[in-house]
């Protein structure tokens, strides 16, 4: 899971009767966070296909495995934002390991 903070950038899929532009439904939008509720839940200043922007409130964020909603809008984070945070776990385990290992 990574955690939200402000000024992060995720990705926005809005609903089907969204007013915001888009020229193709299968891209996302570029959101930046504005207000993190929790994990799950983000307030978001959205970029549509112009560049012109648009808040979208309560939006919820998936997080690992989680299945994206039927209906309505939602955000996700970037392929690249999920391997750098896997990296990071990697990294972290692997410094927890060697402290162990020279502790014993």
């Amino acid at each position: 899971m990574i955690t939200p903070t402000i000024g992060r950038i995720v990705w926005f899929w809005p609903h089907d009767n969204d007013l915001i532009p888009q020229h193709d439904d299968n891209q996302s939008l570029a959101a930046i966070v504005t207000y993190v509720w929790h994990d799950r839940l983000v307030n978001l200043a959205v970029f549509d296909a112009n560049g012109a922007t648009s808040a979208r409130t309560s939006v919820p964020l998936l997080q690992d495995n989680d299945a994206e909603p039927a209906a309505g809008f939602f955000a996700q984070w970037m392929p690249y934002q999920q391997g750098q945070a896997a990296k990071a776990e990697a990294l972290e385990r692997q410094a927890e390991e060697t402290s162990k290992t020279a502790a014993a």
